[in-house]
């Protein structure tokens, strides 16, 4: 499976397409409009910045106590419940008078349910697609993210302008429906394991995740260097509230075209050789914003530094390779909470920082730190990929079932 039209071709890849896009441009104008709306209502850069990405930190709560469900729901199932549940929750934020902190409860709540949504999702993938197709499919779902959030970000911009944050959540809520919709395109299937799911199996499948060395490397290095990028970009509303749109939308731009390259023309061997310039390209022009640039440079750092986002990509190729396909939907889901929990963690970082300082240097302190966790990292990576090159990876043994759970 090497071209577009060879995964297209694969049953059940356009509405599992479909079904992601559409989360996505949801996702991405009710973030934007949330940020205004908080932005405007309570002039804190902080909570601003918490409103759009903040409520990612729940995403901890549920790597340790529920991603066990992630290989044990049937996914279709799960997969329509879970966007109809963000419709619901959605639309319930856009009730006018709905309290501040009801709305940061249902976002939280949002956030337990995406991260064993992300598990759920991208251990579909590997079902759908053979293995030799998951690093194009996964690119594709990169680009379909970095095309909808800009999407989003354009439609998200007009909503809030031409009508308001609440009507622009309205929309947003329409969104989750139709991925609802969308989902019902997918085939029935059972669950990739066993039993029921529990906090014991989680935390028994993460230790048995979290026991390799490569393992390891390669979870910090998807979490932490993404997650504080993530960060400066929840300052955009602060940094310029009447472009903040379109600093988001060229993000979005950059992301799409380091994925499109990185997916489809990057051969193996490059592939493992640009990991870390593609982290530190990822941090490097936003130690930019320390001179507080105007819009026009400010656009081309933001869509330069979103290249690197690629990076994930090709780590997330890595993890597949040294991780047991029976818990590739929990290691994918451990993956994709980790992320966006550092990311939660991330714009809390930089909203508290801004508060004291300004937002244009909390995120150059922030790509500072990122470039730091990178060279860290570049050596147990390096053994990372050694693991990786030579075989399949070793058969690990299996655990005794939780008899308890």
């Amino acid at each position: 499976m090497n071209t577009y039209r060879d995964l297209f071709r694969a049953p059940e890849f356009t509405p599992f397409f479909a079904t992601a896009a559409l989360q996505v441009a949801a996702t991405t104008v009710r973030g934007l409009a949330l940020a205004v709306l908080v932005y405007v209502g309570t002039g804190s850069p902080l909570l601003a910045a918490l409103s759009m990405s903040g409520p990612s930190v729940a995403q901890v709560v549920a790597a340790v106590f529920l991603l066990s469900a992630a290989d044990r729901l049937p996914p279709r199932a799960a997969t329509a419940g879970m966007a109809l549940f963000f419709a619901l929750t959605t639309a319930v934020m856009a009730v006018p008078g709905v309290p501040l902190w009801a709305v940061f409860v249902l976002l939280l709540a949002n956030g337990l349910v995406a991260a064993v949504g992300g598990g759920v999702r991208y251990g579909l993938l590997t079902r759908i697609l053979p293995t030799e197709g998951y690093l194009l499919g996964r690119s594709v779902l990169n680009m379909a993210t970095g095309a909808f959030q800009i999407l989003g970000f354009a439609l998200g911009g007009v909503l809030v302008t031409t009508l308001s944050p609440r009507g622009a959540l309205v929309a947003s809520a329409a969104l989750f429906v139709a991925a609802t919709l969308a989902s019902l395109g997918l085939t029935r299937r059972a669950p990739r394991a066993a039993g029921r799911p529990s906090v014991a199996e989680t935390w028994r499948t993460n230790a048995r995740l979290w026991s390799l060395p490569a393992r390891r490397y390669l979870f910090v290095a998807l979490w932490v260097p993404n997650g504080l990028i993530v960060g400066c970009e929840s300052l955009f509303v602060p940094y310029d509230v009447r472009r903040a749109s379109l600093l988001f939308a060229f993000a979005a731009f950059g992301m799409l075209i380091g994925d499109t390259v990185a997916g489809r023309f990057l051969p193996k061997r490059w592939r493992e050789r640009l990991g870390a310039p593609l982290r530190l390209l990822l941090a490097g022009p936003y130690l930019i914003f320390a001179l507080h640039p105007g819009f026009a440079v400010a656009s081309v750092a933001v869509a330069l530094s979103a290249v690197g986002y690629a990076s994930s990509l090709l780590l997330q190729e890595q993890l597949i390779a040294v991780t047991p396909e029976d818990v590739h939907g929990q290691a994918l889901g451990l993956h994709s909470a980790g992320m966006l929990a550092m990311q939660g963690i991330g714009a809390a970082l930089a909203g508290a920082i801004a508060q004291q300082t300004s937002p244009a240097v909390a995120m150059t302190l922030l790509a500072l730190a990122s470039v730091a966790v990178t060279v860290w990292l570049a050596p147990g990576l390096r053994d990372a990929a050694r693991a990786v090159r030579p075989s399949p990876p070793r058969r690990e043994p299996a655990l005794e079932p939780d008899t308890h759970a």
